[in-house]
C-alpha cells in the first residue's frame, strides 16, 4: 500500500479520505441519537466537529512552532494536513459533555466519539504505507545541462519532490523546498516533471527561487514509474534506498522537517 487512492485523474492520500469518511460517518450516526432522543435532544455535533478540528490544528501548530516560526500565516494553510489527533478528540469529548443534553444522548455520543477515534487510529496505522523501493532515477540533469549521479544519494536518506511550473500546489510550496534544500544536510531533490528547461529557469528567476536542488527530468518518466503519481508528490527516502513515506499534494515546511528528523533517527 502507498498511501494513495487513484480515482481516474485524482490522487487522493488514503489518511485524509480516511478522516472525511469517518467525519461524515460521526455525522450520520451522531444524527440518528439526536432523532431518538426526541424534543429534548440539544445538539452538540457541528460546535464539536468544529471545536475538536480548531484545537487539532492549534496543538499541531505549537508542536511545530519552530517550523511554523518561518510563516506564521502557514498555520491557516490547512489543506496541507497537521492536527494532532488526540487533542481534537479531546476537544469534541468536552463539548459534547457540556452542551449535548439529554444525559443519555450525550452519554451515547461520548461513546460514539471514542469509538470513532479508536477507528481512526487503528485505522491510520493499517493504511500506513508500506515501505517499497523507490524505481530506479531516470537521466536527470541540472538547468545547466550537467547529468545528475544518483550514486551521490547511496547509503543515505533524501527526498525526492515532484513538481511542474503549470501546478499551482507546486509553486506554493516549491519556494519552502528549495529554502529548505539549501540548509538541510539530507539531500532534497526537486525533480521537474517535463518543462521546458528556459520556462523553469525563467520561472525560478523570476521567483527569486534558487535553482541547486533543482533537476529536470524532461520525459516525465519519474511519473510513469510511479504509476501516474500527482503533482506534487513527495518521497521520503531511508538510507537502504526504501521510501518510507509519500506525501501527495502541497507539504507544509512542519511536515517536511518532522519527515526529515524521522529519516535522520532523531
Amino acid at each position: 500500500m502507498d498511501g494513495v487512492i487513484n480515482l481516474g485523474p485524482l490522487a487522493l492520500a488514503t489518511d485524509r479520505l480516511l478522516a472525511v469518511s469517518l467525519l461524515i460517518g460521526f455525522l450520520l450516526a451522531m444524527d440518528r441519537i439526536l432523532v431518538r432522543a426526541g424534543n429534548n435532544a440539544v445538539p452538540a455535533t457541528g460546535l464539536a466537529i468544529v471545536s475538536g478540528l480548531i484545537a487539532a490544528r492549534v496543538v499541531y501548530v505549537v508542536q511545530h512552532r519552530d517550523a511554523f516560526a518561518y510563516d506564521w500565516w502557514s498555520a491557516l494553510a490547512v489543506w496541507q494536513g497537521g492536527f494532532t489527533a488526540w487533542a481534537g478528540l479531546l476537544a469534541a469529548s468536552a463539548v459534547l459533555a457540556w452542551r449535548m443534553r439529554p444525559l443519555a444522548a450525550m452519554a451515547k455520543g461520548l461513546a460514539l466519539l471514542a469509538v470513532f477515534g479508536a477507528m481512526w487510529f487503528a485505522g491510520s496505522a493499517m493504511l500506513r504505507p508500506d515501505a517499497r523501493a523507490l524505481p530506479d532515477l531516470p537521466q536527470l540533469v541540472s538547468l545547466g545541462g550537467t547529468p545528475f549521479i544518483p550514486e551521490d544519494l547511496e547509503n543515505q536518506p533524501f527526498a525526492v519532490n515532484l513538481w511542474a511550473t503549470w501546478c499551482p500546489p507546486c509553486r506554493r510550496e516549491l519556494p519552502m523546498l528549495a529554502d529548505m534544500a539549501a540548509s538541510s544536510d539530507m539531500p532534497i531533490l526537486l525533480v521537474n516533471q517535463g518543462d521546458d528547461p528556459e520556462v523553469v529557469r525563467d520561472y525560478l528567476f523570476a521567483n527569486r527561487i534558487s535553482p541547486e536542488a533543482v533537476v529536470l527530468d524532461r520525459q516525465s518518466e519519474m511519473m510513469r514509474a510511479l504509476d501516474g503519481a500527482a503533482l506534487p508528490t513527495t518521497l521520503f527516502v531511508d538510507a537502504s534506498g526504501q521510501v518510507v513515506a509519500t506525501h501527495v499534494g502541497e507539504i507544509s515546511r512542519a511536515a517536511m522537517a518532522a519527515r526529515i528528523k524521522d529519516l535522520q533517527g532523531e
